[in-house]
């Protein structure tokens, strides 16, 4: 029985949620897990699917590779590669691999690990050929990962067939990219769209189709998150509205939120029925009521639809947006979770975990506790309103979703974590005891203290991404980022520090940048990765969008707008003139090797010019610029409200012997039996007593409130001693603070 005749066949007006291809392979993409946990709390009947798996499954199959290969034998002689002519010749090999490749990278054959790193059982294309240059990976990572890694280049390699001879669009993780991004005007889509339906649209059609007659619903709703969803989203509306007239569709999700915000093209609608923007619940609502006769046109929310053959934009709802601490918990339910694939693209530890294992996705706060960056959408209202839940509720969700899921990792996803509710969100794990792993993005300011990165560790974090964009600290000001480069080192280094990975996106190419500020950001990435601050990174150029500050008024960041033309369809990516910056496309493919190699650890000897091959400017960088950072920093100060936690387990209190000047001395020994190590403190009788009341007082649980700076003080005056100052500076105290002992 399926996923949807398993919860009930055929009901009626169900909704049903997807996902067209191509977002990822290792975990779903929550839109419509999110949906689908609010619609719980309205009662709605609805499914979900992730076509985008689901059409990989059926083409990376011993049939549908069958059909792969059957279907370029019928082309002919048409012309190919060398690297595809020797796929073909491999056919054999290739339909015997695949079966057992696909279960083992859904974890169901671990065994098959030693086969694949024997190096005869895979056929391997050009994608091997990299080979030679991760050697120095395959000494560090185990024999599953470097297998996982294997049978990656292997699909890749297949897909590298489909996409040169039979689908020029096809992308495991984007599907027709190229025809969503900047799309000023829709006759290139409607174009493609009113040819024959491709190699893989057939896959996407049948999937379609069964989902359809098992959830029978009378709205589908698409989610679209990238331009690489769009092209496979209209395929979907077309085959529902050639098929399933009577069928309501509508389309949201981040790629209708940022580029089809002036949309006049009618055409559109000849694919779907509506187009919502921004946060879909309250929409959704409305159109349900819509649908159900109990609501007007004219009173939906933020809604796009084709009256009278114009594009009008709907938005007479008087009601607000749904709270976000109301909107549910996310349903991953009807999710195939055990079936999608655990690929590693990229063996850097950190860069992984974007393809590799299965992450539950949630949202600490929605919006940009920030919302100042001059680069970023800010005025929409995915950066704009921000509206944090309370850890508790965080918590609540994790334990939902662990037990439906059965799943413990979690990559929250938002825009910037804030570090307060950070706090008091691995403070609630701690005192639930939640055993779970997670990551999440942050911006790199100071209230990532050492001691917060180490909270934030025994709490199961062990990553986080953040912007560093570029290493300049004018370029930082005008970004409006908050940030300088010596902060952004010092907190990184406190995450590395604790155990956490970070990972840095960077950015060339901003206004005004001159050739010098790219070399010298170059130089400060050198040294924040030579001196293990940071151990991940990806370059980007920078591209001015219409909802940005600087898209909104250029003229004040120094550059010039000068297209694309206003068109019917898509409006967001900008195109621009820097007059007084370098040519920053030339650095492209030298920033990138560099960044490169220094992932990996080498190269660090390297002059900067070695990377180029034309001549760039002398870095003005001191070439300890990072290592003084790091070292120079100053104490964060402590104030009454600072929390005090205990990351280690209870003392006792031993009573101790020992001659001093040939008398007996009676001291007191706390002992802490932790983890990985034994810890022995000597302390005299008072403050012995004292501390094992502290630790009462510091041990993790739902009933007890956690100890701040200023109780400890009182605490401390109230037990009879005096000098608190001096305590705090004694060797006890620091024995107890590199144990474990945290100011948050």
């Amino acid at each position: 029985m399926s996923k949807f005749a398993a919860n009930n066949l055929l009901v009626s007006k169900s909704i049903l949620l997807i996902t067209p291809p191509f977002t990822q392979l290792n975990t779903p993409y929550p839109a419509t897990a999110y949906i689908k946990g609010y619609l719980n709390t309205l009662g709605k009947e609805s499914f979900q699917s992730d076509l985008g798996l689901n059409v990989i499954l059926r083409i990376f199959s011993k049939n549908g590779l069958t059909k792969v290969f059957e279907s370029i034998e019928n082309q002919g002689n048409k012309k190919i590669s060398e690297n595809s002519k020797r796929i073909l010749k491999l056919k054999k090999d290739y339909l015997n691999t695949i079966t057992p490749v696909i279960k083992f990278l859904q974890f169901e054959n671990p065994t098959l690990a030693y086969n694949i790193c024997d190096g005869d059982f895979l056929p391997q294309g050009s994608r091997f050929g990299q080979l030679d240059d991760l050697d120095w990976a395959f000494g560090t990572m185990g024999i599953q990962d470097k297998a996982r890694h294997l049978a990656t280049l292997y699909l890749e390699d297949l897909g590298d067939l489909i996409q040169e001879v039979l689908d020029p669009h096809f992308g495991f993780s984007r599907y027709a990219e190229r025809l969503g991004r900047s799309a000023v005007s829709f006759d290139p889509l409607y174009e493609i769209l009113q040819a024959k339906p491709s190699f893989t649209d057939t896959f996407l059609f049948e999937e379609l189709e069964r989902c359809i007659k098992e959830s029978n619903p009378h709205l589908v709703c698409i989610s679209v998150p990238f331009p690489g969803n769009l092209y496979a989203a209209f395929r979907c509306g077309q085959y529902i509205k050639a098929h399933y007239p009577e069928t309501k569709v509508v389309m949201g999700g981040g790629y209708p939120n940022t580029e089809l915000r002036s949309l006049q093209e009618p055409r559109v609608f000849e694919y779907v029925d509506f187009i919502t923007l921004d946060d879909g619940e309250r929409p959704l609502t409305c159109l349900l009521e819509y649908l159900d006769g109990q609501r007007e046109l004219s009173a939906l929310k933020r809604t796009f639809a084709l009256v009278e053959g114009k594009v009008c934009y709907l938005n007479g709802a008087k009601q607000a947006d749904i709270p976000f601490s109301l909107v549910g918990t996310p349903d991953y339910s009807d999710l195939e979770l055990s079936q999608y694939l655990s690929v590693i693209e990229m063996v850097n530890p950190m860069h992984r975990l974007w393809s590799d294992g299965r992450w539950n996705k949630l949202t600490m706060a929605h919006g940009c506790y920030w919302k100042k960056c001059s680069f970023c959408d800010v005025t929409l209202d995915y950066i704009k309103n921000y509206e944090p839940v309370s850890a508790s509720i965080i918590c609540d969700r994790i334990e939902a979703l662990v037990a439906q899921t059965g799943q413990t990792g979690f990559h929250f996803v938002d825009e910037a974590a804030p570090p307060a509710l950070m706090r008091e969100l691995a403070i609630e794990i701690l005192k639930r005891n939640l055993k779970i792993t997670w990551w999440t993005n942050i911006r790199f300011e100071q209230r990532f203290t050492f001691d917060l990165c180490r909270l934030l560790k025994a709490s199961g974090c062990i990553a986080v991404s953040g912007g560093l964009e570029v290493a300049s600290d004018r370029l930082l000001h005008m970004m409006q980022k908050g940030v300088t480069v010596t902060q952004v080192a010092q907190v990184a280094h406190h995450f590395t520090q604790s155990g956490i990975m970070v990972h840095a996106y960077l950015m060339y190419g901003f206004p005004t940048e001159t050739a010098q500020e790219t070399i010298d950001s170059l130089e400060m990435v050198r040294q924040l990765f030579m001196n293990n601050v940071l151990q991940s990174g990806f370059w980007h150029l920078f591209a001015m969008t219409s909802h940005a500050p600087i898209g909104l008024q250029p003229e004040k960041f120094g550059v010039v707008r000068v297209g694309p033309e206003k068109g019917l369809f898509a409006d967001n990516d900008l195109i621009h003139e820097d007059p007084t910056g370098t040519e920053h496309e030339r650095f492209s493919a030298g920033l990138k090797k560099a960044l490169f190699n220094y992932m990996h650890g080498i190269c660090f000897e390297f002059q900067l010019k070695d990377w180029f091959d034309f001549k760039i400017p002398k870095t003005s960088i001191s070439p300890n610029f990072i290592f003084n950072a790091i070292e120079n920093e100053q104490e964060a100060e402590l104030k009454p409200s600072t929390k005090l936690i205990w990351l280690g387990n209870q003392p006792e209190l031993a009573s101790v012997k020992f001659s001093k000047k040939g008398k007996t001395v009676e001291s007191g020994q706390l002992v802490f039996e932790n983890k990985m190590e034994r810890i022995e403190v000597r302390v005299n009788k008072l403050e012995g007593r004292w501390l094992m009341d502290v630790f009462g007082l510091l041990e993790m649980s739902a009933e007890k409130p956690v100890l701040t700076f200023g109780q400890l003080e009182e605490h401390y005056l109230q037990s009879g001693m005096t000098d608190f100052e001096k305590f705090m500076q004694s060797q006890v105290w620091q024995t107890l603070e590199e144990a474990g002992m945290v100011w948050v």
